[in-house]
């Protein structure tokens, strides 16, 4: 039986608890990803199969907590955000939790400040290998409140093994992200390394291996984004590919295949032997969500909502998966629903929160499909559904809509 993480109750949800529960008994293999359809009459809701919080989030929250309770008057850090998601992280600020470090590194409290007493989290993102020698330097025991995801230590090794074979790590992620930063510390340790955002920076990767421009051409594309002493002409003949592990797998599986077809431009038939041909190191809750999202969408609605941190990045891919197909909607949360003919999103492109107005059809039944990055509380989904209802006259009761739910347990 999958374990059961002690998350505080305040995080749990009536509506969204009841129905993935009941897929859970009708479907414990996890074979059918088609969406679970909420009902209430002049708005229906299309929920994806699997969202919401993961094993590495729920561990990281569970561990948070007990930090707290344990304490006994001991002061309690963050080395920087625990999990992307802003209704977590300011909980946590409120029972007085202090972070250390912004997302992007940014030193908020200087360590100088700490002490061996001091209790420090370290989130689930992981942590580099230098800040971890600094905290222990201190006497901060580093150990004994990690939440660091089990599926990002799994890249960790990965890349240890791949560069114990003498191949370089590529780190499919966002150079600054705290994942890809910790990434990144414990792969260079081991071998040379290169980080790559996306497709595009995979085909100039892909040019410099086969020798169609020089190595100036890779220092100017990939600035701040290889190893201390990285030579293209000696460290791009055997690679290996990693990723963070929120990103898009198709995405992964694609630039792998984009460098081992370079590598056997270059050198031939034996080029297949300059690659580590790697299992994908992104995490099953990443891979379910992403899976989950796309059967979803299949199904087809008026519009989409997607509720997380506008920093996530495993929400920001599920939310550029619904855009494809129509209107979709980035949101934190229910505050973001405004009025019914005005709502606050994040907008991916431009990368900053803007405002909609007749985001909401006047039509019946609205169809709408909704879904969560994995460090997203079930309750947020339960508001925005209580919330848009309460705006849509006639709308059924919530102990109507989940009558099915409650009949198939």
């Amino acid at each position: 039986m999958a374990r059961r993480f002690d998350v505080p109750t305040f995080y749990r949800s009536p509506i969204v608890s009841t129905v993935k529960e009941a897929r859970r008994v009708q479907d414990p293999r996890k074979k059918d990803l088609s969406p679970s359809i909420l009902d209430f009459g002049r708005v229906r809701f299309k929920l994806a199969r699997h969202f919401g919080f993961c094993y590495g989030v729920e561990n990281a929250i569970e561990i948070a907590y007990q930090a707290l309770e344990t304490a006994n008057g001991r002061r309690v850090f963050l080395l920087s955000e625990m999990i992307h998601n802003p209704h977590v992280n300011e909980d946590l600020k409120e029972r007085g939790v202090r972070f250390l470090r912004t997302t992007s590194g940014e030193q908020l409290i200087p360590f100088d400040e700490l002490d061996a007493d001091d209790i420090v989290i370290i989130p689930a993102f992981g942590t580099t290998l230098e800040t971890e020698q600094r905290l222990s330097d201190i006497g901060v025991d580093v150990a004994a409140f990690n939440t660091t995801c089990p599926f990002v230590e799994k890249v960790w090794t990965r890349s240890e093994s791949i560069g114990s074979k003498n191949y370089t790590v590529v780190v499919h992620g966002k150079r600054y992200h705290e994942e890809t930063r910790a990434t990144f510390s414990h792969a260079k340790s081991k071998a040379p390394v290169v980080v790559i955002r996306d497709l595009e920076e995979a085909s100039k990767l892909a040019n410099v291996i086969r020798g169609d421009v020089d190595r100036e051409y890779f220092f100017e594309h990939f600035e701040d984004r290889y190893s201390e002493g990285f030579e293209p002409s000696r460290d791009l003949v055997r690679l290996g590919v990693v990723n963070q592990t929120t990103m898009l797998a198709t995405e992964t599986t694609e630039i792998a295949e984009l460098l081992k077809r370079a590598l056997q431009d270059r050198f031939g038939e034996d080029g297949i032997e300059h690659f580590s041909d790697n299992s994908d190191t992104l995490c099953y809750a990443t891979n379910e969500n992403q899976d989950a999202t796309r059967a979803l969408i299949e199904h087809g609605a008026d519009l989409a909502i997607v509720v997380g941190g506008a920093n996530s990045s495993n929400t920001s891919h599920l939310v550029e998966l619904c855009e494809e197909r129509m209107s979709t909607y980035f949101i934190s949360g229910d505050e973001s629903l405004l009025e019914k003919d005005l709502i606050e999103h994040f907008d991916l492109t431009q990368k900053k929160v803007v405002q909609t107005r007749d985001w909401l059809p006047e039509i019946t039944p609205i169809n709408i499909l909704l879904t969560a990055g994995a460090s997203c509380p079930d309750v947020l989904l339960d508001r925005v559904m209580q919330t848009i209802c309460s705006w849509v006259e006639g709308s059924r009761s919530v102990d109507e809509a989940l009558e099915p739910f409650l009949v198939a347990q």
